[in-house]
């Protein structure tokens, strides 16, 4: 665990030198923060960690890299390192799984995680992105980590029409790597209503590494590389009055691998990287096949309330490639030997959320947040190629009150607390495992679940730049059903009495500090985050990931600044450090470190942002990873990683009416195997990161 000390160290040194280079008064706009209150919140009376990335850092770090968990990895170091691959299996926002959601609609499938709820929008429809750190419970299901809500493009208040342009390569093969980005917006407002549709087309190449060597491809669990992919958007609405609105949402996502690149396995032991050549492979390509659907109602003036209500749906379909060797999980003697097959996860959402606001209850300094969440989630895994159910079909069913107050009769003083009932009942069927697993007939079942979950915390502005803030804070979430029940091989089980079928109950605690001036912002904050009875991923001899159920106990620290040190110069830095432990003997004490999967890197990020003209604006910024050892419960050291530091430079050149954006993303060409391959070493994943790569971009909206 993190000492004290050391996050009391670091509040009294950033206490010492922030005042000293404060130069000017506070004088910023409040921003506004949607998602972490159920309504629109000042950021300044929130008691947690939060980041906002808007649109221009957005489309700043999208010229240097297309793919979302890098911007996160760059902006929130919190947030583990990205794989870049389809898969984003063991990424986590401070040491657990975060909640994914496009405009509130949930797209993380908890009950059956398959680690691909990054991939599940193109990024250029995206406006904005909220995060909050740390677990919580009003989005309900899954938010362990934080909540990263993805804010779509609002529609414009006359025509408008965008075109944006991208591509990028290599400079070892200019063809092969050559990717290739279209994409085209219309929007408009028609008296009352108005509408926004995008079109988007992405085709990506392969990879190349520090060495000049082709990056290994993940036939199995995905891999933009040699991919395609279409994104569909549209968003329409129509204002019923001047209190009253009505909005819909439908984003159609599909990516897919071309199947024209085979894996080759490395050798970790002698340090080769996996590769891949050109070749057949058997099978669909693995794919993403997301459908995205959101209806929204708001009144203003509801009986004295504000009325938000949300329903929504997602399809999810996330097919994986098939191993170009037999798997011997999927080895049956009915259908002969040598089988080759490949796996389909499917998920189907359904839900409502119903949030009414009263501001001054009684004329009294008291605002509240309630209402009511609906959830229906259908989640299945079949192996495509032979019909046969992986994991059985599993309904999960919750309705959940919920209530927040705030309190703000004491001046600069403002009190939140919260509850929430959490009701949840799991069905599953009579079911039979796979032959590997001994073909287990399981007893089908209706368990029930439910939690009470509470949340409390406060914030209070000592002056005009200094804030400090404190929270507690509970997330309820179910363990990942499918890896459970698909791994029984023991007999005369039933899913009623299944112990590993519990749910996950995390605590959340944390404490900041914020400095605000208008040229520094500037926030510390140490949290903890502790389950009695969590989750850990394990990989197994086979390659598939199993999940265990110990006492897990996590504490961080996360710093932040950004300071305009000139007129036209801002530097930013960023740093997390996070440890984790969990109880590998069942004795109640945690003994053994989290490994990579589980848990991110000790990050700084480094950045300088300067506007040489009214057209040129440039970034240059730099990610260190450190070194970890993680250690057993007899202190033998079981996995090693080796950090590593790349960086990238960035230009945006307003030109032809539009805008001309040339990246470089890792400057130095550095040479490294990634986070995860060097946590989770096994010579088919043994990936190298990108080397060097050239991206260009032209934007223009007319």
């Amino acid at each position: 665990m993190i000492p004290f000390s050391r996050p009391v160290c670091l509040l009294l040194t950033c206490g010492a030198l922030l005042p000293s280079l404060a130069v000017a008064a506070d004088n910023a706009i409040e921003e506004v923060f949607v998602s972490a209150s159920r309504t629109e919140r000042p950021l300044s009376s929130i008691p947690n960690t939060v980041t906002v990335i808007n649109n221009a850092e957005l489309e700043q770090q999208l010229s240097v890299a297309d793919d979302l968990s890098t911007v996160l990895g760059n902006l929130i170091p919190g947030f583990s390192p990205s794989r870049q691959k389809m898969t984003n299996a063991g990424e986590t926002l401070r040491g657990r799984k975060p909640l994914y959601m496009i405009d509130g609609v949930p797209q993380s499938n908890p009950l059956r995680d398959g680690g691909r709820e990054g991939n599940t929008i193109d990024p250029v429809v995206i406006e904005r992105v909220e995060v909050l750190h740390g677990a919580n419970a009003i989005h309900g299901l899954g938010a362990s980590g934080g909540v990263i809500n993805l804010i779509t493009r609002r529609p414009a208040n006359q025509l408008e029409q965008s075109l944006r342009i991208s591509t990028g390569f290599q400079t070892e093969d200019v063809g092969e790597s050559a990717d290739y980005g279209l994409s085209y917006s219309l929007s408009n407002r028609f008296g009352d209503a108005d509408m926004i549709a995008s079109i988007s087309l992405r085709d990506m190449g392969v990879a190349y590494d520090g060495k000049g060597q082709i990056i290994g491809a993940d036939n199995t669990q995905g891999d933009t590389m040699d991919s395609q992919s279409l994104n569909l958007f549209l968003k329409a609405g129509y204002d019923l009055s001047e209190q009253q609105r009505i909005e819909l949402m439908v984003n159609r996502y599909k990516i897919e691998n071309n199947n024209n690149w085979v894996s080759v396995p490395g050798n970790v032991a002698e340090g080769i990287p996996s590769s891949a050549v050109k070749g057949e492979i058997y099978g669909e390509g693995a794919s993403n096949e997301v459908t995205a659907l959101s209806l929204n109602y708001n009144h203003d003036d509801f009986l004295g309330h504000r009325l938000r209500v949300q329903g929504f749906s997602q399809d999810f379909a996330a097919t994986y490639g098939a191993e170009a060797v037999p798997l011997a999980t999927f080895q049956d003697p009915a259908y002969g030997p040598d089988l080759i097959d490949q796996s389909q996860n499917n998920s189907e959402k359904r839900g409502l959320k119903i949030t009414l606001v009263k501001d001054e209850v009684a004329r009294l300094p008291l605002n509240l947040v309630y209402g009511v969440d609906v959830l229906q989630d259908k989640t299945w895994q079949a192996l495509i190629q032979t019909g046969r159910a992986w994991v059985p079909p599993s309904e999960y069913k919750n309705y959940a009150p919920f209530l927040q107050a705030e309190y703000t009769g004491v001046d600069k003083l403002t009190l939140t607390t919260g509850v929430r009932y959490e009701k949840s009942k799991l069905q599953v069927n009579d079911f039979t495992t796979l032959a590997a697993y001994g073909s287990r007939f399981v007893e089908g079942g209706s368990p029930e679940f439910s939690e009470t979950l509470y949340n409390y915390g406060g914030t209070y502005q000592i002056t005009s730049a200094w804030r400090v803030f404190a929270n507690y804070a509970e997330a309820f979430s179910m363990p990942d059903v499918g890896r459970v029940l698909r791994a029984i091989n023991q007999p005369n089980l039933s899913v009623e009495t299944f112990l590993d079928l519990k749910p996950v109950l995390t605590e959340s605690r944390e404490f900041g500090v914020e400095f605000k001036t208008g040229d520094i912002n500037a926030q510390l904050s140490y949290y903890t985050s502790d389950s009695k009875y969590g989750e850990r991923l394990q990989r197994d001899a086979d390659g598939i990931y199993t999940v265990q159920r110990e006492k897990t106990e996590i504490d961080g620290i996360e710093f932040s600044l950004s300071w305009a040190f000139t007129d036209v110069d801002v530097l930013g830095v960023r740093y997390a450090e996070a440890t984790g432990r969990y109880d590998s003997n069942n004795d109640g004490r945690v003994d053994s470190d989290l490994g990579g999967t589980n848990i991110s890197p000790d990050r700084l990020n480094l950045s300088w942002d300067r506007t040489w003209s009214s057209r040129v604006d440039t970034r240059l910024q730099a990610n260190y990873l450190l070194d970890r050892d993680v250690k057993n419960s007899s202190g033998v050291v079981t996995n090693r990683f080796e950090g590593y530091t790349t960086y990238d430079l960035s230009a945006t050149i307003a030109a032809f009416d539009g805008t001309i954006s040339l990246a470089l993303q890792n400057l130095t060409d550095e040479y490294y195997f990634t986070y995860y391959s060097q946590s989770s070493p096994n010579n088919i994943r043994n990936f190298t990161g990108v080397g060097r790569s050239v991206n260009l971009g032209y934007q223009r909206t007319f």
